[in-house]
Parts: C-alpha cells; structure tokens; sequence
C-alpha cells in the first residue's frame, strides 16, 4: 500500500450545486491519497447538499483510518452550519 499523502482542498467562494460535482470529484480523489484538510476561508455562500457532502466525506476518511478537516470556517459557513443544525456534527472536523 501506498504512503497515505495529506491533501489540501480549496473550498470557492459560492459553493452550490454549480460547483458540487468538481468538488465531489476532488475530494473523492484526495480521499483515495490520504488525510485531508478543506480550507474554506473564502466561503461566502455554501449550499446545504455540500455541507452534507463534507460530512460524508469525513465519515469516509474515518472509515479509512485517516483524518478530515475543516480549515477556517468563514462566518457565512459557520452560519450556515449553525442555521442548519449542523454544529454538533462539524464540531470535531473545524479546526482554525
């Protein structure tokens, strides 16, 4: 087996359907390699399916023995995690 690599992820500013597919495809690639860390500093808008997205990625990565994280949360994504009743869920994964 190979050595497992950490992977960085850069989140875009709006994170919507539009975007979820190239985003879906990253990180199924990164997940293959190893650990990975989402920086989502630039975050302005984040839609639902892709915080669901995020947390089933971790499960995976979880699953496989290896770590997920949460870069710097921008206000609207925390905002959106906490609208949405997904602060327990994210908790352990934001770090920043």
């Amino acid at each position: 087996m190979a050595e497992s690599k950490l992977q960085d992820l850069e989140l875009p500013a709006i994170v919507d359907l539009d975007t979820l597919d190239v985003i879906r495809d990253n990180l199924l690639e990164a997940l293959e390699l190893g650990s990975v860390q989402i920086n989502s500093e630039k975050v302005e808008r984040v839609a639902t399916n892709a915080l669901l997205m995020l947390l089933s990625a971790a499960r995976s990565a979880e699953l496989n023995n290896t770590s997920f994280e949460v870069l710097n949360a921008s206000p609207q994504m925390l905002g959106a995690i906490d609208r949405l009743g997904l602060k327990d869920s994210f908790t352990p994964l934001l770090k920043g």
